[in-house]
C-alpha cells in the first residue's frame, strides 16, 4: 500500500479541530448516495437496450446487494488498513464502477452495465459507507449518534444533488431536450459523474484523519459513558460479535426497519397516484407525485441526522421503539385510513421515511455502545447484510402483492392494504427483537488494552495506541 494511505500517516497531530472529519466523510457519502437517483435515467436505458424495467432495474439490487456484502466482507480489512485507505479504494471502485457501466452503454453490452455500476460499483459503495463510520465514532464519543448521522445523512441526501444535476447533464448531452435522451447521452452522463465524483471523494481521502490515542474532547469525561444503559466501557471483536445474540437481534431490527421503509420508497410515486385514484383518473398528477418522491427524500435525509442525534439523548433502544412501534402504527394508518386525506397521507409517509432514514444512522452507534470502538467498522459491515436482504425482500413483498391485484394505472388504495399490513407485522417482529437487546457477555470482551489491528495483521504492534 502507498504510505500516503496508511494509517500510521492519517493520525491527527495536537489540536486538531475535528469538526474537519465530517465534511471528509460527507465528500464520500453523498458521492456514493447517487445510487438512489437511478430512475432519473432508467426508462432511457430500457429504450436503449430494448429490455424490460425490471432487467434494467436489476443493475441497481445488484448494486445494493454488493453494498450488503462487501461491507461484510471488507470490514475488517477497512478497520485494520484506516479511513484513507478504504474511502480511496472506495472512490477508485465507484468510478471504475461508472467507467465500465458506460462502455457497456455505448456498445449496447448489459452485461457490462451490470458488472460496472453493479458489481464494481457496488464495491465502491460498501466500502465508502462503512469506511467514515468508526472514525467518526472515535472523534465523537461524546456524541456518536449525531457524528454517524451527519455522515450517513449525506448518503440519504445524495440523490437530491444527483436527480438535478443528472437532469442538466442529459439535457444538454441530448442536444437541449430532455425527451430525447437516449443511450448515448446516458453513457456520457456516466463518464462525467465518474470523473466529479472522483474528484470529490479524493478531497475526503485526503482530508480524513485518525483521532489520537485515547483521544477525549473538551470537557468529555469518559467515566460518564459506564453510567447510561446498554453502553460498554468493553470492546468486542467482529469475530466475537457475530456469536452475540445481540448482533443477530439487532440484524432482524434492521432488516424489518428497511424492508418497510422500501416499502414506501421503492412505489412511492405510483402509490400517492393510486391511493387518491377515481376510476382511471388521479387526483394526483404525475408532477405532484414526483414532488412527494422529493419531499420524502428530504425526509429520509432529516430523519437520519435529527433521529440519530435524538438517540444520544434518549438511548438507541428507546428510539427503534419509536422507529418500530409508533412506525407499525403510523404503518396502519395510512393502509386504513390513508386515503381519506392527501395531508395525512404526505404526513404519515413522510414520517415513516425519517424513521428509515434514522435506523441507518443510529445502527452505527447502537453497535458501538453494545460491542465497543475496537472493530464497529467491521461489525457494522457484518451488520448491513441486513440491508442487501431487506433490498430484495421489500420491492418483492410489496410488488407480489400488487401484481396479484391489478394492472398497474387501475390499483386503488385497497390493493394496498395487504402489502401495507405486512410491513406492521415485520415491525413488530423488530419491535420484540429490539426489546430483547441486552448487554453482551463479558465473556466476549476483548483484554483491557486490545493491540490494534495494523495493515501487517491482526495482533501486530500497535500504530495508534489503544483502541479502546
Amino acid at each position: 500500500m502507498p504510505s500516503f494511505l496508511q494509517r500510521s500517516r492519517t493520525v491527527a497531530g495536537p489540536g486538531f479541530n475535528r469538526w474537519i472529519i465530517p465534511p471528509a466523510a460527507l465528500a464520500v457519502h453523498l458521492c456514493i448516495g447517487q445510487v438512489y437517483a437511478t430512475s432519473v435515467y432508467k426508462q432511457a436505458l430500457v429504450d436503449h437496450f430494448d429490455t424490460s424495467q425490471t432487467a434494467i432495474g436489476v443493475v441497481f439490487s445488484i448494486a445494493i446487494v454488493m453494498l450488503g456484502l462487501s461491507a461484510a466482507v471488507f470490514g475488517t480489512w477497512v478497520d485494520r488498513n484506516g479511513p484513507r485507505a478504504a474511502m480511496f479504494v472506495s472512490a477508485c471502485c465507484w468510478t471504475a464502477g461508472f467507467l465500465v457501466g458506460s462502455a457497456g452503454i455505448a456498445t449496447g453490452q448489459l452485461w457490462l452495465l451490470y458488472l460496472g455500476y453493479g458489481v464494481i460499483g457496488g464495491i465502491g459503495l460498501g466500502i465508502g459507507y462503512i469506511s467514515p463510520v468508526s472514525t467518526l465514532i472515535k472523534w465523537f464519543p461524546d456524541r456518536p449518534g449525531l457524528a454517524t448521522g451527519m455522515a450517513i445523512m449525506g448518503f440519504g441526501g445524495g440523490a437530491l444533488v444527483a436527480s438535478p444535476l443528472s437532469n442538466q447533464l442529459l439535457t444538454a448531452y441530448s442536444g437541449g431536450d430532455i425527451a430525447d435522451v437516449d443511450g448515448s447521452a446516458v453513457a456520457r452522463l456516466f463518464l462525467t459523474l465518474g470523473v466529479v465524483y472522483f474528484v470529490v471523494m479524493m478531497f475526503g481521502v485526503f482530508t480524513v484523519r485518525v483521532a489520537p490515542p485515547d483521544y477525549a474532547p473538551a470537557g468529555f469525561d469518559p467515566s460518564t459513558v459506564k453510567k447510561k444503559a446498554l453502553v460498554t466501557t468493553s470492546n468486542v471483536s467482529a469475530a466475537n460479535a457475530i456469536k452475540a445474540p445481540q448482533f443477530w437481534l439487532l440484524w432482524v431490527v434492521l432488516f424489518c426497519n428497511v424492508t418497510a421503509g422500501i416499502g414506501i420508497l421503492e412505489q412511492a410515486s405510483p402509490m400517492i397516484q393510486d391511493f387518491f385514484r377515481d376510476g382511471t383518473t388521479s387526483a394526483i398528477t404525475a408532477v405532484a407525485a414526483g414532488g412527494f418522491v422529493g419531499l420524502l427524500s428530504l425526509g429520509n435525509m432529516a430523519g437520519r441526522f435529527v433521529w440519530s442525534s435524538t438517540s444520544d439523548i434518549i438511548g438507541r433502544k428507546r428510539i427503534y421503539m419509536v422507529y418500530l412501534g409508533v412506525g407499525a402504527v403510523l404503518y396502519a394508518t395510512l393502509a386504513l385510513a390513508g386515503q381519506t386525506s392527501t395531508a395525512l397521507f404526505v404526513l404519515l409517509a413522510l414520517v415513516i421515511l425519517s424513521f428509515y432514514g434514522g435506523g441507518f444512522a443510529t445502527i452505527p452507534a447502537y453497535l458501538r455502545d453494545l460491542f465497543g470502538t475496537y472493530q464497529v467498522g467491521a461489525i457494522h459491515g457484518r451488520l448491513l447484510t441486513a440491508w442487501a436482504a431487506a433490498g430484495v425482500a421489500g420491492p418483492l413483498i410489496v410488488n407480489r402483492f400488487l401484481d396479484a391485484r391489478g394492472e398497474p394505472g387501475s390499483l386503488v388504495a385497497a390493493d394496498y392494504r395487504p402489502a401495507l399490513l405486512t410491513m406492521v407485522v415485520l415491525l413488530v417482529v423488530g419491535f420484540v427483537a429490539n426489546l430483547l437487546v441486552r448487554p453482551v457477555s463479558s465473556a466476549l470482551h476483548e483484554p483491557e488494552t486490545p493491540a490494534a489491528p495494523t495493515a501487517t495483521g491482526a495482533g501486530a504492534p500497535s500504530t495508534t495506541g489503544r483502541r479502546g
